[in-house]
């Protein structure tokens, strides 16, 4: 009887510690030192962080993720997946014990850096949003408000679920790195890009766009207690960026911004600059 109690008591345990692993994200442990939280944006792989981590390795414990559902990680069937990962990095951060642990996140997961940082304002240290807002829906009509959104079939989001999944195959890659140019000076890292975003679940990139359109930060930032560096790229002009991000970030009150001579992917586009910024940020 004793034995099959034991037993019964090690499948239990067993079943807890597998019911704790995270499954909105995967993540890789590299080097050793203070923790930092490596957030990709949109459809992208954790390895767009590559040559980052290449150069915080010897100084920081760096903890990179890829989010569910992008650059061929399995999805999950969440009505909010962003909210899951939110609630799934905070849990992550607390099972693993990471004191103050700083985060570093890219458009997407600039917007999840600072979601973190409102959530939970004692978690964490320093944030660094790369090209990343509280609202991108606000990008040119501060005035807009998410209920405004919701009536206009533009943000409805079985729709945009259903025009992601009509995509072809065929040509997909050729087309977005294309477009990618946009985002990215070089055609290397425009078609890795492109190729992150073919591996990704349709569902899921049109679940998560449409979910983080309709979330507001704005107000939330105020409750942020770390130093934040936010990290622009040029919108049309600098004086343009400047403006935007300014709008953007009223509320936050330890935040710099920085404006780079870069499109969105400023940690390929202005490398060193970028490196050079976040050392800056990170030591002081």
């Amino acid at each position: 009887m004793k034995k099959v109690i034991i037993l019964v008591l090690a499948i239990l345990a067993f079943a807890n510690v597998f019911a704790q692993q995270p499954t909105a994200f995967e993540v890789k442990v590299i080097g050793k030192g203070q923790p930092v939280i490596l957030i990709p944006g949109y459809s992208c792989s954790g390895d767009v962080w590559d040559e980052t981590v290449d150069h915080l390795k010897n100084k920081y414990e760096l903890h990179v993720l890829t989010l569910a559902g992008f650059a061929g990680v399995k999805p999950i069937e969440e009505e909010e997946i962003l909210k899951t990962v939110r609630n799934q990095i905070v849990q992550y951060i607390k099972d693993k014990k990471l004191k103050k642990p700083m985060l570093i996140g890219h458009s997407l997961g600039a917007f999840m850096t600072l979601w973190l940082n409102a959530t939970e304002p004692d978690l964490f240290g320093k944030g660094i949003c790369v090209d990343g807002l509280p609202f991108v829906s606000a990008i040119g009509r501060p005035e807009i408000t998410v209920e405004a959104l919701k009536s206009n079939p533009q943000y409805d989001k079985q729709t945009t679920i259903n025009n992601f999944k009509a995509i072809p195959n065929e040509g997909y890659v050729k087309n977005t790195a294309k477009a990618m140019l946009y985002q990215v000076s070089d055609t290397v890292h425009a078609r890795k890009i492109a190729e992150w975003s073919f591996k990704s679940d349709r569902k899921t990139l049109g679940s998560t766009i449409i979910e983080m359109s309709l979330t507001d930060l704005r107000q939330e930032i105020s409750k942020i207690k770390s130093p934040i560096l936010v990290m622009a790229s040029v919108f049309g002009t600098k004086e343009t960026s400047e403006k935007v991000y300014n709008e953007q970030y009223t509320l936050l009150k330890n935040k710099t911004i920085k404006v780079a001579d870069s499109k969105h992917f400023i940690m390929y586009d202005q490398q060193e600059w970028f490196l050079n910024e976040v050392d800056a940020f990170l030591k002081s």
